[in-house]
């Protein structure tokens, strides 16, 4: 009983700084203009296109900030044409300003035009036990407002590849929190929270066919994301500027080189996809194409622990020492990380 007052408790601190995401934006509708006269007269057409403004899906999100700062997901407010209504708990509406994106980490930052709000405040993601009881809270499916669910924490530092419907591309997520708190479409970009109502991680992912499984972005990647906001106005990517392939043993085998591990830097052949960017740091550093980078700062680049993975591990303005094969002789060279245009 004492567990469930506790989860009780916490979820009705929680509920007034979770909101909803309406997404809507104009698409044509097709309508007779004569419905039930057929045939026509040949010069009526009796068909007529107009563009309405419909619902097209829903998120979920939360404040973060009294001055109405709302986290949520990426992927929840990726389209540029759509329109984003944020939904408060007492129901009021404001439309929504996307001030950030964090395309790395699936994270979004929305502003709406209101003061003192309450908020959620972000806890510690990275002292986080298994068996650990969470909360998560969102809008499922779109429609069902404040669905809250109870479970565990399953794993930590998990790895998915989320597939990206609009730009029809994959994104690898990297350091996950797993629960078995139901997470279902449109609970995206609430908060997984502690008993103590602290958010611990933003919902983000559920695997289809699988039950009991759902992931949330740890709540440390989004404090970076809004300190960064803070002091620079934007959301700052370590970037290093190759184009490469992760070598595992069966790309090592295929093409007879002599390490298992590591970033191959190569181009696309396509005018203007060098291997190493003109002006970028690794181009200031020496690196060339065909050369492997082994290492960044002692850290080995496997395909469990890739090279852009390792970056994220770095500030903008960071000197980092790079191990580099090249023509089968180990050199280090030193790059300073700029920030990602």
């Amino acid at each position: 009983m004492r567990h469930e007052s506790e989860v009780v408790k916490t979820i009705k601190k929680v509920l007034p700084g979770v909101v909803s995401i309406g997404i809507s934006k104009y698409i044509t509708v097709t309508e007779k203009a004569f419905p039930g006269i057929s045939p026509l007269p040949d010069n009526l057409s009796g068909v007529s296109e107009n563009k309405k403004k419909v619902k097209v899906a829903g998120g979920s999100g939360f404040i973060v900030d009294s001055s109405g700062i709302i986290l949520t997901n990426r992927h929840v407010v990726i389209d540029p044409k759509a329109d984003y209504i944020v939904v408060l708990n007492d129901k009021r509406k404001f439309t929504a300003e996307i001030i950030a994106r964090d395309k790395i980490n699936d994270i979004a930052i929305l502003k709406i035009n209101e003061k003192n709000l309450p908020y959620l405040k972000l806890g510690n993601s990275s002292k986080l036990n298994l068996g650990q009881t969470v909360i998560a809270i969102g809008n499922t499916l779109g429609n069902f407002e404040n669905t809250v669910s109870v479970g565990v924490i399953s794993g930590l530092s998990r790895r998915i590849k989320a597939l990206d419907l609009l730009e029809k591309s994959s994104q690898n997520l990297r350091g996950l929190i797993q629960t078995d708190a139901a997470i279902n479409p449109g609970n995206s970009g609430g908060p997984l929270v502690d008993l103590k109502g602290k958010v611990i991680g933003i919902n983000c992912a559920m695997v289809f066919g699988a039950e009991n499984i759902g992931f949330a972005i740890p709540a440390d990647i989004a404090k970076k994301d809004l300190d960064d906001l803070k002091k620079y106005g934007k959301i700052q990517e370590p970037f290093l500027g190759i184009r490469y392939i992760t070598i595992d043993k069966l790309f090592q085998q295929k093409y007879g080189l002599p390490v298992s591990y590591g970033a191959l830097v190569v181009s696309e052949e396509i005018t203007g996809r060098e291997a190493v960017i003109p002006g970028s740091p690794a181009y200031r550093a020496g690196i060339k194409e065909t050369d492997i980078i082994l290492e960044i700062q002692n850290k080995k680049i496997t395909p469990a622990t890739p090279l852009q993975d390792i970056l994220q591990e770095f500030k903008v303005g960071d000197k980092v020492a790079l191990k580099v094969l090249r023509k089968n002789k180990e050199i280090i060279l030193k790059a300073i990380l700029t920030d990602k245009k």
